[in-house]
């Protein structure tokens, strides 16, 4: 749907646009309707903001195995994600040398190389041009298959997922991450394996779900249950400097809901890993909740202004025999899914309302919404500048007196990052 007041193309990377973005939290407003709901936005936003972003695209179980070729769609272009015989990730525009054809359709594995369907022109995992059949046949002095390689495309991994760029010119992703992965490094996720995988297709604009991930204002309302196990009183901040949104749970509560707690936690957790939940929006795409025995994971793939599909994973650490645990984990299983469809039927109607209704935003509550503006300063970054190698803000970390001026006071069990940071300070 595009708004009859829509700014149009050049609006949307105007400051005006922005405005109530780029003002201080206690005066800042949400984003304007048309983010949402507008088809001229969300085409710039694939461009702007995903064409130049890191974007998850995988689980890096996904692509663990040598000869393992993943098909993903980073802003518009067609992407292969592919793990070498020598061990290497790489990726590669989804497109021939020779006349571009579509590669692969869908994710796969190979014996020894990618071959085209078309004219069978085959190219090893890095990439290089391996066969050209009967090229030869009438010699062309210029044919020089060292430049006919695939057209490289930035992946590397981190934790649980692999991540994509297409701009040369966008910061590393240890830049783009900031401390998150000293941050979590006591949950050591690269031994941990994907269980179950779901996937739930959203009436919603893909910011509108990140964005519920990233606040807790609506948990008592909309989660009653939930609210048993994740209390708001037990919510605080966990945000160094990086692109991404944080908060934790801590403690992770059983007292009336264990469906979090009830298969066995990871080895070698510190005194605050061991009993807390972690709910991390990784910028753009990717959402974390990590507990001590499991962890939750969503990687968000937008398909029009008001639609997303929403790629789910389960993970267990190396430490955990699945087989083991199965009837326990139905619970923790039947608990997150009843709270995604909570979170999918408010996300439908906010996307209705904003559609139907295009209210003026709003302000942000600096008590629970301060990530998202966090989170929207990131969103107009990328629309609004030339170039994110200079035009990208990467937001600083929280502070020790930051609990008290957002209202949610001292962390019982302080992060050992944020321990040792503010206690130098």
């Amino acid at each position: 749907m595009t708004t009859s007041c829509s700014p149009g193309p050049v609006g949307f990377v105007s400051g005006g646009f922005w405005s109530g973005t780029r003002r201080p939290l206690e005066q800042a407003t949400g984003l304007p309707p048309a983010a949402y709901t507008d088809d001229g936005f969300f085409a710039l936003e694939r461009d702007r903001l995903f064409g130049r972003a890191w974007v998850a695209v995988a689980s890096s179980a996904e692509v663990a195995e040598p000869g393992r070729v993943l098909v993903r769609t980073v802003g518009d272009t067609s992407v292969l994600i592919a793990r070498g015989r020598d061990g290497v990730l790489r990726g590669f525009i989804n497109s021939c040398r020779h006349r571009g054809t579509e590669l692969a359709s869908e994710d796969c594995t190979v014996s020894r190389m990618i071959r085209c369907p078309y004219h069978r022109w085959g190219y090893g995992l890095d990439g290089s041009l391996v066969a050209a059949p009967l090229f030869d046949e009438v010699p062309r002095p210029d044919f020089d298959p060292e430049e006919l390689s695939l057209l490289p495309v930035r992946v590397e991994a981190w934790g649980l997922n692999v991540y994509a760029c297409l701009d040369e010119s966008t910061p590393p992703l240890a830049e783009w991450l900031g401390d998150l992965p000293e941050r979590m490094a006591g949950y050591r996720f690269e031994g941990w394996y994907v269980h179950e995988k779901r996937t739930f297709d959203v009436a919603a604009n893909w910011k509108l779900i990140t964005e519920n991930f990233q606040e807790y204002y609506h948990l008592a309302w909309v989660h009653p249950e939930l609210a048993k196990a994740s209390r708001v009183r037990d919510h605080y901040r966990y945000q160094g400097p990086g692109l991404y949104c944080g908060q934790t749970t801590t403690p992770a509560s059983g007292d009336d809901r264990d469906d979090w707690l009830v298969m066995p936690p990871a080895d070698g957790l510190d005194s605050s890993d061991s009993v807390s939940g972690r709910f991390v929006a990784v910028f753009p795409n990717l959402t974390l909740a990590v507990l001590p025995s499991h962890a939750f994971v969503m990687r968000l793939e937008p398909l029009s202004a008001g639609t997303t599909r929403e790629h789910c994973t389960f993970l267990f650490p190396p430490t955990t025999d699945a087989d083991a645990v199965a009837d326990v984990f139905e619970s923790t299983r039947r608990f997150w899914i009843e709270i995604n469809n909570e979170d999918i039927d408010i996300c439908e109607r906010a996307q209705r309302g904003l559609a139907l209704g295009a209210a003026p935003p709003g302000p942000l509550s600096p008590r629970f919404e301060e990530p998202l503006h966090r989170f929207q300063n990131m969103v107009a970054d990328c629309m609004t500048a030339d170039s994110l190698a200079d035009g990208l803000t990467i937001p600083t970390g929280d502070g020790p007196a930051d609990g008290a001026r957002y209202g949610c006071g001292p962390n019982p069990a302080l992060p050992a990052i944020d321990a040792r940071r503010w206690s130098a300070r």
